[in-house]
């Protein structure tokens, strides 16, 4: 099992990076090319959350975003520190100016990360939360004769 972690500030234009190392990793893993496309966008949303959650909290620590390689599967996980981070946890109900509206565009971004990863699980808790995507591979040409 190979890993590839990343570590970046919660600012918007480090989420571009994301996207660009998890595509290359992807597509070095052995998920299908028709599917990098996803692979992007649901990373860019899953970042773009995890930085918009760290800035509207005020934390100072990174987003992380882990790239696992496995036998028959690719996962991507991205992780964020602000607690209570799924919709409808105590991140939206009483906080800061616009809960609702702030609530509503968390619920819009993991809309999109489902429809475009059939394989999605959104997990949160008190010191921050995860999104874990996977997709199936296929061995290198090479291997199979």
């Amino acid at each position: 099992m190979a890993t590839v972690e990343l570590r970046f500030s919660a600012l918007p234009e480090h989420v571009r990076t994301a996207r660009l190392v998890a595509a290359a990793v992807a597509r070095r893993a052995g998920v299908d090319e028709a599917v990098l496309d996803e692979v992007r966008l649901a990373v860019g949303e899953a970042c773009s959350r995890a930085v918009g959650l760290h800035q509207s909290s005020g934390i100072a620590a990174p987003v992380h975003v882990s790239l696992i390689e496995e036998e028959k599967q690719f996962s991507i996980e991205v992780g964020d520190e602000a607690p209570g981070s799924v919709p409808g946890g105590a991140a939206s109900d009483a906080a800061s100016g616009g809960p609702d509206a702030e609530a509503e565009e968390d619920e819009m971004g993991l809309a999109v990360i489902s429809g475009l990863v059939d394989d999605v699980e959104v997990v949160a808790g008190e010191h921050g939360g995860l999104i874990r995507m996977r997709w199936p591979t296929t061995p290198p040409a090479a291997a199979l004769t």
